[in-house]
């Protein structure tokens, strides 16, 4: 008698394997893991948050399905797990503002602070392993959404948080409210920068996208903005003594 089972009965038992048993196996492959991650970033980046699917992140993993749940549990888990994962990229910018000295009497304080602001992030935009994750921080992040002010409050509100004193601290005639101001304008030109594509074609075909070279003027151009936004004020004249010629006597 024959022990073999037949070919038929076979396929059944394996489609009818239960995930646990798909999932034990491929927790010996720890680069799964990684490129659970890696392709959630990816996709999010290109499509949007609430775009994209689970499977849609398991097939551009080349994972089964159940694996993603395996390791970072819901879909909004994992969309927090990417900024965890980067967080590095948050604490280069506030160590490069730490190494600052603020002093509001030096013309050079205002551009410091701007360049440890946008430097890091500007080279992760032209990193191959950090694109997608530049990318998704200026697409994603300022949409109105729970997972988007969750991730804002938990990574970036605290960064912001430290360059807005910072601001404050090189343009003390300007108020705290006004330097968070000039933070979001300042933001707003970096995330700009970071997305758009549009310039290739407004250039035409002179000037590449998210392009690194371009950051001293990125720099410039955000300084001579907060400095037209917020002038010093200037300092008052002193008034001059006239004297009144004496008359001389006849």
């Amino acid at each position: 008698m024959s022990t073999h089972t037949p070919t038929a009965r076979r396929s059944v038992s394996r489609a009818a394997a239960p995930a646990s048993a798909t999932v034990a196996t491929e927790t010996a492959r720890p680069d799964r893991k990684q490129a659970i991650l890696l392709a959630a970033e990816k996709l999010f980046a290109q499509h949007g948050y609430h775009v994209v699917t689970i499977r849609q992140i398991a097939e551009e993993a080349g994972v089964p399905l159940a694996l993603v749940g395996y390791y970072y549990g819901q879909k909004h888990e994992l969309f927090h797990a990417i900024f965890e994962h980067w967080g590095h990229s948050i604490e280069a910018r506030l160590a490069g503002l730490a190494a600052v000295n603020v002093d509001p009497d030096d013309t050079r304080t205002l551009p410091r602070i701007i360049e440890a602001f946008t430097a890091p992030v500007l080279a992760l935009r032209a990193s191959a392993e950090g694109e997608y994750y530049a990318l998704l921080v200026a697409r994603e992040l300022y949409h109105a959404t729970e997972e988007a002010d969750r991730v804002l409050r938990s990574y970036f509100d605290p960064l912001a948080e430290a360059y807005i004193d910072a601001l404050h601290l090189a343009l003390p005639h300007a108020t705290r409210s006004q330097a968070a101001w000039g933070y979001q304008f300042a933001l707003g030109s970096l995330l700009h920068h970071l997305n758009d594509s549009r310039i290739e074609r407004l250039s035409r075909g002179e000037n590449t996208r998210a392009d690194p070279a371009v950051a001293p003027m990125l720099v410039s151009f955000i300084v001579g903005g907060l400095r037209a936004a917020l002038p010093r004020p200037k300092a008052p004249k002193t008034p001059r003594t006239r004297t009144i010629p004496r008359r001389q006597k006849t």
